[in-house]
């Protein structure tokens, strides 16, 4: 089908300073220093806040004459009351920046205090729905170095952050562009050690957000070609990072494939982010899980408007069937040997909220990039679909 030259209208923006390599955490302080900080208050999960890894970045902070508190008081899924109480251990302690450390929790609490530091509004008023995002107040939103554990969510590149509305039970995208971290430091040793299911999971929310912004509505080819490198490089590593995970090449590499996820997918998101979002707030479980388990489903759906890019991808891939389905069994088989479940159903998920489902993933912001319009009645076939396994 001919594009519409008139078509090819979009605002295009690109991500922060990276400093990318193994034991660049030892420039922590200095990163801190050059956006201004003092006193910078390092937000976390209440797991990684015991490890050593914390411990040795907030004393090398105080050596390098940077006193630096810490907040872990955050859900697996952040809600609206972990941010709340974050904010008030910002101020009490006088904070003057944020370090977001940590998996997908850290980084998204952690941005979403550093811009609520200085909001008088509650936080949902920023949902990332029009402009809603020049509500706020710019003088009080506080800089984040943000520095990622995990290599999936690729909020080390991001303007939002994922909070869970508590009482709604709802997952909300929160928006700024002055979310975006001033410096994130990307340093792959900080994997090293990840249970392997945890490495599998994180690895196919990077998949899902390279995958989603090559397929995903809208024009913007810089992107797709960052996208379509970032799944080359997911094929080739993420195997070998669950496999072992001590091997420091396959995690520096799926460490740059999850900032590349998240720098494409400003193109678009789809229905598999539009599923999984109602699902983590529902049932509480991990999010790049959920997007592992729903992902072939919703590319069964999606087939007829994806096929001619699965075709080119699959031959960027090297696979033997260079077709959609030579991109659909890749995958299946990708499931399979990180030990992916098949189904909703294997991790605990049945049909009993299936209309409520539904609806709040129709109202998702990811379900507008889809390829194929969608709404609740076919987002509720998909959820049955990967309830039940048919694909």
């Amino acid at each position: 089908m001919a594009l519409d030259p008139g078509s090819l209208r979009a605002n295009w923006n690109y991500p922060t300073s990276i400093r990318f390599g193994i034991g660049r955490i030892s420039e922590l302080a200095d990163a801190c220093a050059a956006l201004g900080m003092r006193r910078p208050l390092l937000v976390t999960d209440p797991g990684l806040a015991a490890l050593p890894m914390v411990r040795d970045a907030i004393v090398a902070n105080i050596t390098a004459g940077l006193p630096t508190g810490i907040f872990s008081d955050i859900r697996a899924n952040p809600i609206g009351k972990n941010v709340e109480d974050g904010v008030a251990a910002y101020r009490a302690g006088n904070h003057d920046g944020v370090i977001a450390f940590g998996g997908g929790s850290g980084l998204d609490a952690g941005k979403a205090i550093a811009f609520m530091a200085g909001q008088e509004r509650p936080i949902w008023d920023f949902e990332d729905i029009g402009d809603n995002y020049k509500r706020a107040k710019l003088e009080g939103i506080a800089p984040v170095v943000a520095v990622p554990t995990t290599a999936g969510t690729g909020s080390e590149v991001g303007r939002a952050s994922v909070i869970t509305d508590e009482d709604a039970h709802v997952k909300k995208i929160i928006f700024h562009p002055r979310m975006l971290p001033g410096i994130a430091i990307a340093d792959p040793g900080l994997t090293v050690g990840l249970p392997n299911w945890i490495t599998a999971a994180t690895g196919m929310d990077a998949l899902a957000h390279n995958l989603e912004a090559y397929c995903g509505a809208g024009f913007h080819p810089m992107a797709e070609g960052i996208a379509l490198e970032g799944i080359r490089i997911i094929k080739q590593w993420l195997p070998v990072a669950v496999r072992d995970g001590s091997d420091l090449m396959a995690r520096a590499q799926m460490m740059a494939a999850a900032s590349m996820g998240a720098a494409a997918f400003q193109k678009a998101l789809g229905a598999i982010h539009a599923l999984s979002h109602p699902l983590g707030a529902v049932y509480d479980l991990h999010h790049g899980l959920l997007n592992a388990v729903v992902m072939p489903y919703v590319m069964a759906f999606n087939r007829s408007a994806i096929e001619e890019k699965m075709t080119r991808l699959a031959g960027y891939l090297e696979l033997e069937d260079r077709s959609y389905q030579g991109v659909f069994d890749w995958i299946i088989e990708l499931r399979k040997e990180i030990g992916i479940p098949h189904t909703l159903a294997d991790i605990g998920v049945d049909a009993r909220h299936i209309d409520r489902l539904a609806a709040m993933a129709a109202i998702d912001p990811s379900a507008a990039g889809n390829p194929i319009p969608i709404g609740a009645e076919e987002l509720k076939g998909m959820f049955i679909d990967a309830i039940e396994g048919k694909v």
